[in-house]
């Protein structure tokens, strides 16, 4: 998919809502033991990457610096659901202390009155983290208003 056909769709104002909502991404990819892996992660989005941080010594670090192919969904539970679907690669960076937009994907979902404490806490925590950047290479809207699925597509246009 061309960078600005990817950008299309996440510039999208419902992409736009998802991006900037509390929901948090599901990061789908390939563990070490060569199973699929399926989690739920906070993140920033920059207007070019989806950025999230964890422990340097976590799991999905070693996973994705093996193979660093991801996909993130983005979706709500009411009905029709809206959902974001994104593939991309993701880059891994180890860096001191806490990286600024780890405290920017927080302030998303820790309430303003806590979140000095939040913050206090994750920095005496944290002495390094793990950023992870995923440039976005295919993107898809879903709001089954405008968009379907794929394969619903499909069997509207046998129909007809």
């Amino acid at each position: 998919m061309r960078h600005s056909d990817v950008m299309n769709v996440l510039n999208d104002p419902l992409s736009q809502e998802l991006l900037h909502s509390k929901i948090p991404s599901r990061l789908a990819y390939t563990g070490l033991d060569g199973f699929p892996r399926a989690i739920p992660m906070g993140f920033y989005w920059n207007d070019a990457q989806f950025i999230m941080a964890t422990v340097p010594r976590a799991y999905k670090v070693r996973a994705l610096m093996q193979n660093p192919k991801v996909a993130l969904t983005i979706d709500t539970n009411e009905q029709p659901p809206h959902i974001l679907l994104v593939r991309g690669t993701a880059t891994l960076d180890v860096v001191d202390g806490v990286p600024p937009e780890y405290l920017d994907a927080s302030k998303k979902v820790v309430p303003p009155e806590q979140f000095e404490a939040f913050e206090t806490e994750v920095r005496s925590l944290y002495k390094q983290m793990a950023r992870i950047a995923v440039t976005p290479e295919w993107a898809k809207l879903i709001d089954f208003q405008r968009t379907l699925p794929s394969a619903v597509e499909e069997l509207i246009r046998e129909r007809a």
